[in-house]
């Protein structure tokens, strides 16, 4: 058989495994490329053919392309000045009051134009494409408005064209109330329903659809079910911010509405869990936010496995909850804060991180997927939860190359 690329000499780590190892390491492996897909895979011993390429990887760990499943990566300004004031004692209400918090971001978005946003955007890519992440979930959310968010949905566009990662990009205009709506928030809601999700859906602009569901900052449950009906009439996938600060129901919501994902859901209640593993919702932990706002409220973790639910790591890289540009240490945070082994935090950045994007062709290492990888001098998987501060990634390759 001949293959286009092979890669030797390193320690497999499939996220492919058996009950009971899940990691489904192969020591002294090999994989194999054919089309931009793994095209073989096993012991070094047992290499089917030749190939055009062969890379020695020295020993390293080969996993499967990390993948970042929750961001705001596209944005205006930041909020370091906020920051600063939160630390000198000023309450979040008193900056909202003056006219800061996500309002702030939505000015300094809505004064950005496409190049100021691709700009601004690249750094931040480019520092989780160099931890291993070949896969990105980029959401809009800081337009509120049909130009803007649909500009934030165009700036994603053109990073994934200017870079060798694949991005997802996400509708989410149900984020906030904009001021023009100030006291009209099922207005604006109908608005994004009526107008935006179909603006988006023709230019092709949104892999899928998310909404914040929460009675007293987002939007509620009738609000909500607007804007994720319209979605899925229009074939869009759903997504769900649910459960972060109080228990709204939002993950037996999001099960209801067949969310791909229910996202923070440090309050969601057993039953809701329970619901969304029966649906098949993936939940989706973001220990970046859980710190930065110094959250107290652990997410019921033993209730998450008593269920059966699959769980993810992300980001969430946003300007104002969790300026976060590592993946790497969002699996320590997992680990530490949240108490998640190791195995559960490695699958929450590959296997079931592409769940929760609705892509069943990536985050394993499997024959037919994506060839995307992500190479790593480390001496165990553990090791990639373990250090704080320490990028091993050595490697990274996108469609076999």
């Amino acid at each position: 058989m001949q293959f286009d690329r092979l890669w030797l000499n390193a320690t497999l780590v499939t996220m492919d495994g058996p009950e009971g190892d899940p990691l489904g390491v192969i020591r002294d492996g090999a994989i194999a490329a054919k089309d931009g897909r793994i095209a073989w895979l096993g012991p070094r011993a047992a290499i089917p053919g030749s190939a055009a390429e062969t890379i020695d990887c020295a020993g390293a760990h080969l996993l499967p392309g990390l993948i970042d499943c929750h961001t705001h990566l596209v944005f205006g300004g930041d909020r370091a000045g906020e920051f600063q004031q939160r630390l000198a004692g000023v309450s979040y209400e008193e900056i909202a009051k003056a006219g800061g918090g996500i309002l702030s971001t939505v000015r300094a978005t809505r004064a950005a134009d496409e190049a100021a946003l691709i700009a601004s955007g690249t750094p931040r890519l480019a520092a989780l494409m160099a931890e291993g992440v070949t896969t990105v979930e980029i959401k809009s959310g800081y337009g509120l408005d049909i130009e803007t968010e649909l500009r934030q949905l165009r700036a994603a566009r053109a990073l994934a064209a200017a870079h060798p990662v694949r991005i997802e990009t996400t509708l989410l205009a149900a984020h906030a109330t904009p001021p023009e709506y100030a006291g009209r928030r099922t207005d604006y809601a109908a608005h994004v329903a009526q107008d935006i999700i179909p603006a988006a859906a023709r230019e092709g602009l949104a892999d899928a659809v998310d909404a914040f569901l929460d009675t007293a900052i987002g939007f509620d449950a009738r609000e909500t079910a607007m804007v994720l009906d319209v979605a899925h009439g229009l074939g869009l996938p759903v997504k769900l911010h649910a459960d972060q600060l109080r228990d709204d129901d939002g993950a037996a919501f999001a099960a209801r509405h067949g969310a791909l994902s229910a996202d923070h859901i440090e309050y969601a209640n057993p039953a809701g869990l329970r619901a969304m593993a029966r649906a098949g919702s993936v939940g989706v932990l973001l220990p970046g936010a859980f710190y930065f706002i110094r959250e107290t409220h652990h997410p019921d973790v033993a209730a998450m496995r008593e269920a059966g639910l699959r769980l993810a790591l992300a980001t969430d890289l946003n300007p104002g909850s969790s300026p976060a540009l590592s993946l790497l240490l969002m699996l320590n945070l997992g680990c530490t804060l949240f108490r998640l082994t190791v195995e559960e935090a490695l699958l929450g950045v590959t296997r079931h991180a592409a769940a929760a994007l609705g892509r069943q062709d990536r985050g394993r290492l499997a024959p037919g997927l994506l060839c995307d990888l992500a190479l790593f001098d480390i001496r165990q998987p553990a090791d990639l939860c373990y250090w704080i501060g320490r990028n091993p990634c050595t490697g990274r390759v996108v469609g076999g190359r």
